[in-house]
């Protein structure tokens, strides 16, 4: 099938310069914190767009560029309550690292305080009532005097902070989960006190519940610190895979054994600079090897596990190992500019782009801590002015002494209830934790997903179109036959040919200038280079007009193709024209990749439509069709690469979400039209705009892989959403004491700030599930 081209129009109105600030924000609780920190930056003249993760606390600023002071943005975010800091773009991996292990050194001090507190505010509130089980009476434990000075330590120093932060964002207009906490200890603490000061009121006592309550809180602040650690360890291991130091030796005109080297940090070498890498070391920089042959240990870059051979001329990448050989590199690509860099640089920005599905919660989230306190005053007048009166019995229900106070005291305890089982934590994280898995794990595998938006659409794919040279097939084809139309001889014509071609990067131009290698045949004096993406080469010899290029490209220039031709099934032609005549043509035969077959059938069994597109010959598109197993409407060929835009274009409009899958250097284009483009990694551009997912290896099977990770991910969110909402619909009323009535059911205090506490770690811990669900979905994917 062939497929119109229309020519493509250019954008005249070239968008503003942007910049962007990346700024470390601490003493963030949950959804509603993100929503206030957002809210600031926003308002600030210059933001074009701002993104917060809750789970790495980090916020991102689009900005136009040299308008805004980001020393000005972090001010007023500390001024709001929220800690800032400017995230240093250009430090290396080793600063980054040290700065995630200060962290959490820090993190790990504070986990073991928390767990201590916790734990002695537990037991102390609790160890009074251990007489009502035959343990032995301690008179001191029962005293209510006792049970102040623990509830009033516990408020002065664990609930200290809690309480501050919780009453300054209240008065910054963006209450969080502490407002709430803080409002309820609060307010059951005072509700106690005063009855302590004034028994004559005959009120109850009830200084265990903030007790009990607050080491709930801590405990459950402490797993979840916990389980977003682990959630992050990924990352970590990411970014720990830069070596600190590197050995620095002079350029070498011969493979020395013995060289005079100095240790220098990692971060101070410079591009050009030699170094010696030995057996078992990790690899400072991105460079080319000089001397020796060795294997290295790509997989924690590519996730390929068997050891790739390397030798003088090669390729090698930062933080993969040196495992045999004693070898010699040159520097090519040092600090943030190294493959490794890139890729964390790639995987900590996607972690800040936010799925659609996630601005239902981000919408919640603004509203949520001001409804939940509305609420509890709501609940607060409906149980103390009609509740108790329209159902008595509640009241010794309670297991509260019928006395004109009563329904004071259990209002106030269904208020307080209200209060802290509500859980804006869960609606924050329930996004960014499964990201945070998804990404790190899919770092881990050589796939670079950018961002929560892109999991989103990878859910909703339904057609994957492949392209053929460089992607279906291996992308290093060979010339098979060279047929002469003039009294020039084969290797005349191969010679001119290499000689026009020797400026292009395609991969039929690499396998041209092969062929003229192979055959001695050097390269003659050419000027006026043209490429035409889709069509061919051009260039001026001995005042000669030559054209290199395929059919297309003979009718784009009113040439006329020969009209008898050999059979070359399944072969690429390439015709060589001198002047608008045709002299001779060359076939080249390209391989399918050996996991092709697998890929389609794997994608086909997923469900989802594959399409061939190509702007090689019908004939070749139908050979590799007929590999592949693909049916004939979804063969498309010789398409210009402004007609696979208007390919993917007609497919969107017939309702069709696609996936792009190219190399990203000749698909440009048609990746960026995409719904997804996949780019296969080739070259060392790992951040390439136009692909939202990068595959660092040069595997089809990885795709299957991607879109598994990609669905599964995306999956995780939304169960982690319908969690955080289905919670807070079913938690909050029955804390109001919905159930009361009828069914007996009543929540205290410490036993809803339980609940909203297990409430955020299961979130976490069902991101963190991600990992065990993607193995076995992979390793069945690479089985095949």
């Amino acid at each position: 099938m062939q497929l119109a081209s229309k020519p493509l129009t250019e954008e005249t109105l070239t968008p503003p310069p942007t910049e962007m600030i990346i700024l470390d924000v601490s003493g963030m609780q949950c959804a509603g914190c993100v929503k206030a920190v957002e809210r600031q930056l926003l308002q600030q003249s210059g933001v074009i767009s701002a993104s917060v993760n809750l789970a790495t606390e980090v916020a991102r600023v689009e900005c136009a560029a040299n308008q805004i002071n980001p020393e000005n943005l972090a001010e007023i975010l500390t001024n709001s309550g929220f800690p800032t800091q400017i995230r240093n773009l250009t430090s290396s991996a080793t600063e980054k690292l040290k700065e995630l292990q200060d962290r959490h050194r820090q993190d790990m001090g504070k986990q073991i305080q928390r767990i201590v507190t916790c734990g002695l505010l537990l037991l102390l509130s609790s160890i009074g009532h251990l007489h009502h089980f035959g343990f032995p009476h301690i008179p001191i434990l029962s005293n209510i005097w006792f049970h102040w000075g623990l509830a009033t330590i516990a408020l002065l120093f664990p609930a200290r902070s809690i309480i501050i932060d919780g009453g300054r964002s209240l008065l910054n207009n963006a209450p969080n989960m502490n407002t709430l906490v803080g409002l309820g200890t609060v307010t059951a603490y005072l509700t106690s006190f005063v009855a302590l000061l004034f028994p004559q009121l005959g009120w109850e006592c009830f200084f265990d519940e903030p007790v009990m309550l607050l080491g709930f809180i801590l405990l459950g602040k402490t797993l979840e610190q916990h389980a977003r650690q682990r959630a992050a360890t990924a990352f970590q291991s990411l970014i720990a895979l830069q070596p600190t130091t590197a050995r620095l030796v002079a350029p070498q005109s011969q493979d020395n054994a013995i060289l005079n080297s100095v240790e220098i940090p990692a971060e101070q070498v410079k591009v050009g600079e030699w170094l010696q890498v030995l057996p078992g070391e990790k690899i400072a920089v991105d460079g080319e090897i000089r001397f020796g042959t060795t294997t290295v240990d790509e997989s924690m870059l590519t996730g390929e596990s068997m050891p790739i051979l390397k030798q003088i001329g090669d390729d090698i990448s930062a933080g993969t190992i040196n495992q045999t050989g004693v070898i010699l590199i040159e520097a090519t690509r040092t600090g943030s500019d190294t493959i490794l860099a890139q890729i964390v640089q790639l995987v900590e920005t996607a972690q800040t782009r936010k799925a659609p599905i996630q601005k239902l919660a981000d919408i919640v989230a603004g509203y949520f801590t001001y409804f939940v306190m509305s609420l509890a005053g709501l609940t607060f007048i409906f149980w103390y002015g009609l509740g108790t009166r329209i159902w008595p019995d509640v009241i010794p229900l309670a297991g509260i002494e019928i006395a004109t106070n009563a329904p004071l005291l259990l209002s106030l305890k269904l208020a307080i209830a209200v209060l802290v089982i509500a859980c804006p934590c869960a609606l924050g994280l329930a996004t960014p934790t499964a990201i945070l898995v998804g990404s790190g794990m899919g770092a881990e595998r050589g796939l670079l997903i950018k961002g929560g938006d892109i999991l989103e659409r990878v859910h909703q794919l339904n057609t994957v179109v492949f392209d053929k040279t460089g992607t279906l097939t291996i992308g290093s084809p060979t010339v098979t036959d060279c047929i002469t139309i003039s009294e020039l001889s084969p290797q005349q014509i191969v010679q001119l040919a290499a000689t026009v071609e020797q400026g292009s990067n395609h991969p039929i131009s690499e396998a041209i200038l092969r062929e003229a290698k192979e055959q001695n045949l050097s390269l003659l004096m050419a000027s006026d280079f043209q490429t035409e993406p889709g069509l061919g080469v051009s260039a001026i010899i001995e005042n000669q007009t030559l054209f290199v290029g395929n059919l297309a490209g003979l009718i784009e220039h009113k040439i006329n193709p020969p009209e008898t031709l050999p059979e070359f099934s399944g072969k690429t032609l390439v015709y060589v024209t001198i002047d608008g005549k045709v002299v001779g043509l060359m076939a080249m035969s390209d391989p399918l990749k050996d996991d092709a077959q697998a890929t389609v059938k794997q994608l086909q069994t997923m469900g989802l439509r594959v399409i061939l597109l190509t702007g090689d010959r019908q004939s070749v598109a139908n050979a590799i069709a007929i590999e592949l197993n693909l049916k004939s409407e979804d063969i498309f060929a010789e398409v210009r690469p402004e007609g696979k835009v208007n390919l993917i274009q007609t497919l969107q409009q017939q309702n069709q979400v696609v996936a792009m899958v190219g190399d990203g250097i000749n698909d440009a284009p048609a990746l960026a039209q995409a719904d997804i483009g996949i780019g296969l990694q080739t070259g060392t551009d790992v951040a390439n705009e136009t692909a939202d997912i990068v595959l660092m290896r040069n595997s089809l099977i990885d795709i299957v892989d991607s879109i598994q990770l990609s669905r599964a991910t995306f999956n995780k969110i939304r169960q982690n959403l319908f969690w955080a909402f289905g919670y807070n619909i079913i938690a909050i009323p029955l804390a109001a004491g919905f159930l009361f009535p009828q069914f007996g059911i009543l929540l205290s205090p410490s036993t809803a700030g339980a609940l909203m506490a297990l409430s955020s770690v299961t979130v976490v811990t069902n991101s963190l599930l991600l990992r065990r669900q993607v193995k076995s979905c992979c390793a069945s994917a690479q089985s095949l």
